[in-house]
């Protein structure tokens, strides 16, 4: 397995039970979508996947490699293969595409080659190319402040895709975006997998699109998982599992 989540838990300070032994595992290739309610716990699950925030209990592994016991180098290096693609885009607005595509190497370079945007040639071409693959090879030199919604987060997945990850976190991309565009995108992302394997896990509210686009759904309700299974199973079930008699998961 590629990813394996072991009974994790998070309390925040105000007392909020975020998490309660969350567990399940994602094997390579894999597209699965962490779907249910507001307040069901996926953007905190996710924001300790990426290593934003700890756990208070339980086990992730990555590759095998347990990052609790890890050691601070093994742990940075198991982050690199993990790409993140946020429903907010966070880009640098007044950067053009392809520095915002670049900015994904500077946690591995230098601090004078920070400072002074010292990608080198290789990593220039591999973010002109990247570009291309989401289909923005005219837009490199275009500041991002200019581009609709749909091409920020084509950006964003470029970005995501120069770290050359194993796993791909996707926390709500098509939140923002309005129906057509929004397909269009979670169409890209699945033909990347096809053609990479590329391994994606997605947190959505949307039910039908987790449907259409993934191969799994997992179903989180107050913290606790309460569904994991295909994602071709019956609406009607995954409903009643994950929003119990709400009509919510058809938003």
């Amino acid at each position: 397995m590629l990813l394996e989540v072991d009974h994790i838990s998070k309390t925040f300070d105000n007392g909020t039970r975020a998490l309660r032994e969350v567990s399940f595992s994602v094997a390579e290739g894999e597209f699965v979508s962490v779907i249910g309610p507001s307040g069901a716990g996926k953007t905190t699950l996710f924001r300790i996947l990426n290593g934003s925030a700890p756990s208070d209990s339980g086990a992730i592994r990555v590759g095998g490699v347990a990052l609790e016991t890890a050691s601070a180098r093994a742990r940075r290096a198991v982050q690199k293969t993990i790409g993140t693609i946020y429903q907010d885009f966070a880009l640098v607005e007044n950067s053009s595409c392809r520095q915002n595509v670049l900015n994904a190497c500077l946690p591995e370079m230098g601090l004078l080659a920070s400072l002074f945007g010292l990608f080198g040639k290789e990593r220039q071409k591999e973010a002109e190319r990247l570009l291309g693959e989401v289909g923005l090879a005219e837009k490199a030199e275009e500041p991002v402040k200019n581009l609709s919604g749909g091409q920020k987060q084509r950006v964003a997945i470029a970005r995501a895709l120069m770290r050359r990850p194993a796993l791909l976190l996707a926390d709500e991309p098509v939140a923002s975006l309005d129906p057509v565009t929004g397909r269009q995108i979670l169409e890209l992302l699945r033909e990347i997998r096809r053609e990479t394997g590329l391994t994606i896990l997605m947190n959505s509210h949307n039910l039908s699109l987790s449907r259409a686009f993934s191969t799994r759904l997992i179903g989180l309700r107050r913290g606790e998982v309460v569904f994991d299974g295909r994602a071709d199973t019956p609406e009607e079930e995954v409903l009643a599992a994950v929003y119990g008699e709400g009509e919510e998961g058809k938003a």
